[in-house]
């Protein structure tokens, strides 16, 4: 059985035609359609972190006040730019908006994607130590936070508190006992994903991985997945790993739908450079339902995974986009192995 969600990119622009022309529209909107498709039934709400751009970029404040509109759905982010974290300052954000929700943080982290400014997260005060790189840095930072995560004591208290302590060290409050198994490592490589379990992350893999073999990119991501599963079973962990991909996925059930996405003709894999290394870029999925069905069913990474992300065009609106997700949830997803 497959889980099934969204994944939203947040972009905000006031151009012609946008139906989310600013940071308010975009933070609200968003809201909504989580709302929204927690009564469709879906099973995610995710949602992309970007600094220096007109996109999301603080996802705590947002991450809270969708787990106090909604009951069920999960909620989490695809990913997180550890570079411009403060592990401590973020374990108590997410603990807060754990509890918030009642235990339903899905918290994507990763080291980061191509960004709008050089170097960004010095601008945050951020640099690396000597002999490391930003990518170093990224993952100091997330071992830092998934220790501080376990809610042990660390910090000598004061002898002349302010208000009572516990006994002992003490710890970051507020704690949300569970969500370190929540956190997921968005992995562009084999190599992250294997460290990313030995960590005892999750694994977020997204719409494009390093080129490692020149084979399809659905391919190589489905390899990506078993090298993190078999890495997970070596480094011993009590619990069962989860793993999701993100696709773009459209059926084209009405008139706007082909007149936004209906191409008439066969999408297809990219190679491009990103960070100076050669990537693979998944293709796009639009057709008719049952078209859809039969593309899917050929794609290695979807069959692997055990959670579905599709990527929406938030633009478009909320109405939109619940259609968009509706019509995948009713006309493709259970022949998917969704419920």
């Amino acid at each position: 059985m497959k889980k099934i969600g969204f994944l939203s990119f947040g972009h905000w622009s006031p151009e012609k035609g946008s139906q989310v022309r600013t940071a308010q529209d975009v933070l609200l909107q968003s809201i909504d359609l989580a709302v929204a498709a927690e009564e469709l039934g879906a099973d995610g709400a995710y949602f992309r972190v970007h600094h220096f751009a007109r996109q999301l970029a603080s996802p705590f404040p947002l991450l809270a006040a969708v787990g106090a509109r909604t009951k069920t759905i999960e909620i989490g982010t695809g990913v997180i730019d550890m570079r411009y974290e403060n592990p401590l300052y973020m374990v108590e954000d997410a603990g807060a908006a754990d509890l918030i929700s009642g235990g339903r943080l899905q918290l994507g982290i990763s080291r980061g994607s191509p960004e709008q400014v050089v170097d960004g997260w010095r601008y945050f005060g951020y640099q690396p130590a000597e002999g490391e790189s930003d990518q170093d840095m990224a993952r100091r930072h997330t071992e830092v936070f998934l220790q501080q995560l376990e809610g042990q004591g660390f910090a000598r208290p004061n002898p002349r508190p302010m208000f009572p302590n516990p006994p002992g060290l003490l710890r970051l409050e507020p704690h949300s006992a569970g969500l370190r198994n929540r956190i997921w490592w968005g992995s562009a490589s084999d190599a992250t994903a294997e460290w990313a379990a030995q960590m005892g992350m999750n694994l977020q893999s997204s719409t494009l991985k390093v080129d490692e073999s020149g084979e399809p990119f659905h391919v190589q991501q489905a390899r990506q997945i078993r090298a993190y599963r078999k890495a997970w079973a070596a480094a011993g962990h009590a619990h069962a790993p989860r793993v999701s991909v993100s696709r773009s996925i459209f059926a084209l059930v009405n008139d706007m739908d082909r007149r936004y996405f209906g191409r008439g003709g066969k999408d297809s894999d990219q190679i491009g450079n990103i960070d100076n290394y050669r990537a693979v870029f998944g293709r796009s999925y639009a057709d008719e339902p049952d078209r859809l069905v039969e593309q899917l069913r050929e794609d290695e990474a979807v069959a692997e995974a055990d959670t579905l992300l599709l990527t929406v065009p938030n633009m478009l609106g909320v109405d939109y986009n619940v259609h968009v997700i509706d019509s995948i949830l009713r006309h493709v997803a259970p022949a998917l192995g969704w419920r």
